[in-house]
């Protein structure tokens, strides 16, 4: 693919209503760019962040020191010293969205920033955090990242009713997206009694997708099943999908469309393929339905470009497949819920030691 030129794989998945977003932001890219290349040819149309990529960013390029040694002559510490990095980042974005923005009428064109993993288990301070975020990144096509744990959904509700954007991330199972919606309709329903523009709230679910096969295929070797590997993540994501869809028949949730809500998006996060032995577009080409989003790390989207296939929507229609699927892991004695509840305290475990790795970081360019 030349330079200017479009992808027609891309093209096409987008066509077929699926939001390309890149998992991925760094500095580099943002100030080489390569991201505004990636959004002029290979159909991205939005960004997602979490700690993780942030502090492999700092870690590996030189293009924050500067603002760093700025910041620390200014008497600010390390962790608002990060905070100042991160969304000055997501800010460049924003702005480089901001045209897609504008003509999706806020459907895309979003960028993704994450509340500290640490308050994963406060349901008033991530609220409190979600919206300090909201007001510094001053973008409105900011989304906020909140962990879907117990105490993270009840703070997505409290985080809409003030109008702030979240992308609700660590979503591992079909229950916990139904939630998850569920604590949207709620959000919304305050976010009116606040006097807020419905049609201006905006919501993503993220489902971890490669995830769950990695956790359940590497159960099925224990037992001696390998020849079930790989069959639990799409089968799980499409009854995500179903579940989350169940949620818009609600009378709830018609009041609220009367009112100009948009229904929360599904997001497939995850989509990188972990087992070598799996086509590196599983993940992107097994979820193509219309009206989500699929974020894919640079790799992944590289993958797609060159040699991604469609075959139609892989989602609707095929719930009774999918939990004949999860059944017959269940009945190999995989325990799901377990699965799921393992994920989701890794997830959060993984995020806040890339925290605390982001932070430490921060400190080395600091001497």
């Amino acid at each position: 693919m030349t330079e200017g030129e479009d992808n027609g794989r891309l093209r096409a998945l987008t066509e077929a209503g699926v939001s390309i977003w890149l998992d991925e932001l760094s500095r580099d890219i943002l100030e080489n760019g390569e991201f505004e290349r990636l959004v002029r040819s290979s159909s991205v149309v939005g960004v997602t962040t979490n700690p993780t990529i942030f502090a492999n960013a700092i870690a590996r390029s030189s293009r924050y020191a500067l603002q760093l040694k700025r910041l620390a002559g200014n008497g600010i510490d390390v962790t608002e010293s990060v905070r100042a990095l991160t969304i000055w980042d997501v800010q460049q974005a924003a702005d480089v969205l901001r045209p897609i923005w504008e003509k999706t009428d806020g459907v895309d064109g979003r960028v993704s920033l994450e509340v500290s993993p640490e308050l994963a288990g406060d349901t008033d301070a991530t609220i409190a955090d979600a919206i300090q975020l909201w007001e510094l990144v001053d973008r409105p096509n900011l989304l906020v990242k909140i962990p879907a744990t117990r105490a993270g959904v009840r703070a997505v509700s409290g985080a809409l009713a003030a109008g702030v954007n979240v992308n609700v991330t660590l979503v591992f199972s079909p229950r916990r997206c139904a939630e998850v919606g569920e604590a949207f309709v709620d959000g919304l329903e305050r976010a009116r009694e606040n006097g807020h523009d419905l049609a201006a709230v905006h919501s993503v679910s993220s489902l971890f997708v490669s995830r769950v096969d990695t956790e359940v295929d590497r159960r099925l070797d224990i037992r001696g099943v390998p020849e079930m590997r790989g069959r639990a993540a799409l089968a799980n994501a499409r009854l995500a999908h179903e579940a989350l869809a169940a949620v818009w028949e609600s009378p709830r949730w018609h009041s609220l469309a009367a009112d100009g809500a948009r229904p929360q998006r599904l997001l497939w996060a995850s989509t990188g393929v972990k087992d070598p032995s799996f086509p590196d577009t599983k993940y992107v080409t097994g979820l193509v339905t219309h009206g989500t989003v699929s974020t894919m790390p640079p790799t992944t989207l590289s993958a797609f470009a060159d040699h991604g296939e469609l075959a139609g929507d892989r989602v609707v229609g095929l719930g009774k497949e999918a939990a004949a699927d999860l059944a017959a892991l269940a009945a190999a004695g995989i325990d799901l819920d377990d699965v799921y509840d393992t994920l989701e305290r890794e997830g959060v475990a993984k995020f806040a030691a890339s925290w605390r790795a982001l932070h430490a970081s921060a400190s080395a360019f600091l001497g």
